[in-house]
């Protein structure tokens, strides 16, 4: 029996994938950032393995693409830490739809991605996964009802910007 039988859907929902990413080069372009192929192919990968890590499947490729759209205009991402951040992103959000226990829709956690790496966590990743969107996890899990509603000074003083933050 040909092994590769049963591979082939799987390769061919991987490169459906990849073209549809190498697309949105058609958009990110205007913002300075666009996806090599074999950088494609890793965020692919990425999602893939962690898909696979944390018990999940997906029907569609979709949320790279999501991910890729929502985070093309942030000012704290540059064409050279661009792949990077999208493959942390990836796992992240992966990782937070278990800790929701499912609770958010896709768009609305990545809309709860965005605008908290973009203005409570100034672009920080370290921030966005362990102060806030762990914090919004908590309160999901607990079952409040504005567990959007974060303090502006909560858990600021844990970390440390450098001089210029105010």
């Amino acid at each position: 029996m040909d092994k590769n039988f049963l591979l082939s859907p799987i390769s061919d929902m991987h490169l459906a994938a990849v073209d549809e990413i190498i697309k949105c080069n058609e958009i990110t372009s205007r913002y300075g950032l666009v996806l090599s192929l074999t950088e494609a192919k890793e965020l692919v990968e990425t999602r893939s393995q962690t898909l696979k890590s944390y018990g999940r499947i997906e029907l569609g490729g979709g949320i790279i693409n999501k991910l890729i759209d929502a985070f093309c205009d942030s000012p704290y991402i540059s064409q050279k830490d661009y792949s990077n951040i999208l493959n942390e992103l990836i796992e992240t959000f992966y990782y937070f739809k278990n800790e929701t226990l499912d609770q958010l829709s896709d768009d609305e956690l990545i809309n709860l991605m965005k605008d908290n790496f973009n203005n409570r966590c100034h672009g920080s990743l370290e921030l966005l996964q362990n102060r806030d969107l762990d914090k919004i996890a908590r309160s999901i899990r607990y079952g409040e009802d504005d567990y959007d509603n974060l303090d502006v000074d909560d858990g600021a003083e844990e970390y440390y910007f450098g001089e210029d933050y105010e």
